[in-house]
């Protein structure tokens, strides 16, 4: 038997494809430890394989180096790049959502990239969207996978940035074209698409397992929708580290009146003269805003719910 290092590109019903680091493609289960909760095993992981090189054995996936970063769902980790891919219209685009991604990206260490599709249907809408983005400071693209325009544009930075192995995925609420774009860019895959729903007008889900494909001398995942996305459970940030996940308020950041400052309504606030100023983008200081509370009442629920348990603790000498 010999150990080797490989990437973790597929899984299905137990069963799991390695990019070995020899070169080979091994197919192969994992070791019992690594079914569990705490030792899942996710798209992306550097795991070590033990190969049977007699042909006697079986060859398993006996570990996981450490991991970069690492998202339950979709299920993927040590990723560089999230292209965050919104409609100008059909489906309107949703802001929050948006930077809620942008947020955990910049809490994970993930590079966000915005990619607005559908500017042929709404370029006026495209572009004043793509602008709020580059304001604060992200690499956007405004394209169209059905004209194809900017595909071009976006082929090129992802030769750019994919070299030495990196990993990038593609993430946005259904029917903003994702599986359309990945066609445009890529059109040896032809990933399934679908459009939307008659009744809804919001997207059906086409993607149904996460799959990295080589690309650029990288890596490149598909994702299910937004929908998938444990966003109930929006605790990937505390609230203190909330507002250091907005790049735009950095330059600000420190400067308020008050230390206490909840970067909100205060007066002296340098981030509320920045958004007066039109430094930064409002929907975005919305955002920043509505997730404040978020947090704050989810860290409230936590205080008061240890609190209850104390409450009812008894002492025994």
């Amino acid at each position: 038997m010999k150990e080797i290092k490989g990437l973790l590109v597929k899984g299905l019903g137990g069963l799991y494809e390695i990019e070995g680091e020899d070169g080979a493609r091994y197919t192969c289960r994992a070791k019992g430890i690594l079914k569990k909760d705490d030792g899942k095993l996710l798209m992306g992981d550097t795991v070590l394989l033990s190969v049977d090189e007699s042909g006697k054995g079986e060859t398993a996936i006996t570990g996981i180096l450490p991991r970069q970063n690492a998202l339950i769902r979709p299920p993927l980790s040590n990723l560089s790049y999230m292209l965050l891919t919104v409609a100008a219209r059909d489906p309107a685009p949703s802001t929050v959502l948006l930077d809620r991604m942008t947020v955990i990206c910049e809490k994970e260490g993930i590079v966000p990239v915005l990619l607005v599709n559908k500017c042929d249907l709404a370029g006026s809408e495209a572009e004043a969207l793509a602008s709020v983005y580059r304001k604060a400071g992200y690499t956007v693209f405004t394209v169209s996978a059905k004209e194809k325009e900017g595909i071009a544009s976006v082929s090129t930075f992802l030769e750019e940035v994919l070299q030495e192995g990196r990993i990038a995925c593609f993430a946005g609420a259904s029917g903003v074209g994702k599986s359309t774009l990945m066609n445009a860019l890529f059109p040896t895959l032809q990933r399934e698409t679908r459009g939307l729903s008659e009744k809804t007008a919001r997207g059906k889900h086409t993607t149904r397992s996460v799959e990295l494909f080589p690309a650029y001398g990288g890596w490149l995942a598909d994702t299910p929708g937004f929908s998938l996305l444990d966003f109930v459970r929006f605790d990937f940030v505390t609230l203190g580290e909330l507002a250091g996940c907005f790049p735009e308020f950095a330059p600000y950041l420190g400067a308020c009146r008050y230390t206490d400052c909840t970067h909100r309504s205060e007066d002296g606030c340098g981030i509320v003269d920045a958004l007066a100023r039109g430094d930064i983008g409002q929907s975005r200081f919305d955002s920043y805003s509505e997730l404040f509370l978020l947090l704050k009442e989810k860290e409230k629920s936590l205080y008061d719910g240890n609190k209850k348990k104390i409450g009812k603790c008894q002492v025994v000498e």
